[in-house]
């Protein structure tokens, strides 16, 4: 049996296999109230059905003035959990796990008059410059993030993973290139470091499952300005002691800048590998992880423990069956006799 497919304990659970669905937005909260709809049944119950080992959701505003858009789903207020439990108990019913990427968009609110973050710089040219958010602010901030764990345990969710990467609040945070503060959230590393310190605290008081993070190791920033990988790294071991429980490595966002190398199959699990060799935790890939035999190469190799599949698994709800026949993985069992006819 393939590993990629096969069970496993990673970053705190126990999973059917090594294939987890990205959170990606889907802007689908027509009513802009937060509350998942019938779409996201649909969408997330299809990829659970193909028997994806765990479903993270998309971005989880935990303040409405947070939002990546007005469209997003929301943990920020009580009304919202009733519909989200509706939605992790029909994914549990289907056989997978399901988890909550809690998330605030910072200067990249798009649907925001004044938008905030650590220091009052524009993402670019057309986007409007936030507001320096104060001390108190950003406890408030925090306390948000605790607020929101404590709905997505009442929803009933496995795990939570906190979004620092893509250029939102917590990566401007902890970005020197995002971050001018001169206070005790600004300056050192250490300091840069405090909020997503305290909000995994918060949220630990809140929530007594595995939580993971998502970091963005790179900006593709040629200034000299950026976090070195030695400084990911230190990050890495600071997560690891304050009780992180997997690292979901990605790369860009905080600056409308792309990689300055030609992009390919995998390019983003170099960095995933040099933060696995850092820490005594679990770290994830993703980004164009298209093919099973690479997925598989990767988890053989140890250059990553978990796989992170986004757009595949929109291109295509029956990715884990075609992995299973591209590996010659005859132990993968589709979810029931009916699908079984499609391996056919």
């Amino acid at each position: 049996m393939s590993k990629l497919l096969s069970p496993a304990n990673v970053g705190g659970l126990s999973l059917a296999n090594r294939v987890v669905m990205s959170p990606m937005c889907n802007y689908e909260v027509l009513k802009q109230d937060g509350i998942p709809t019938p779409y996201h049944f649909a969408h997330y119950g299809m990829r659970a059905i193909s028997k994806v080992g765990l479903i993270i959701t998309e971005s989880t505003a935990v303040d409405p003035h947070g939002r990546i858009s007005n469209y997003d789903l929301g943990l920020w207020d009580d009304a919202q959990v009733p519909e989200y439990k509706r939605l992790v108990d029909s994914l549990h019913y289907l056989g997978t796990k399901v988890g909550v990427q809690l998330n605030h968009a910072g200067r990249k609110a798009e649907g925001e008059a004044h938008p905030v973050a650590p220091s009052a710089i524009a993402f670019d040219e057309n986007s409007q410059t936030p507001d320096e958010l104060t001390v108190d602010q950003i406890q408030h901030i925090v306390k948000e993030f605790g607020a929101a764990a404590k709905r997505a345990s009442e929803a009933g969710v496995d795990m939570i993973e906190i979004h620092g990467a893509h250029g939102y609040l917590l990566n401007q945070f902890l970005s020197a290139v995002t971050n001018h503060r001169e206070d005790e959230y600004g300056g050192t590393l250490e300091n840069r470091y405090r909020i997503v310190r305290e909000v995994i605290e918060a949220i630990q008081v809140n929530f007594k499952g595995p939580i993971w993070i998502r970091l963005s190791l790179t900006d593709y920033d040629d200034t000299g300005k950026e976090n070195t990988m030695k400084e990911w790294q230190q990050i890495g071991r600071w997560l690891e002691s304050a009780g992180i429980k997997l690292i979901d490595v990605s790369t860009g966002g905080l600056l409308p800048k792309g990689p300055n190398f030609p992009v390919h199959d995998g390019y983003q699990t170099p960095f995933a590998t040099k933060m696995k060799k850092a820490v005594n935790i679990d770290v994830s890939t993703v980004g164009l992880l298209d093919n099973p035999g690479l997925c598989e190469y990767i988890l053989q190799n140890n250059q990553a423990d978990l796989i992170m599949e986004g757009r595949a698994l929109l291109r295509n709800t029956n990715w884990l069956m075609d992995a299973a026949h591209e590996l010659h993985d005859h132990e993968f069992k589709p979810y029931n006799v009916s699908y079984e006819r499609g391996q056919k």
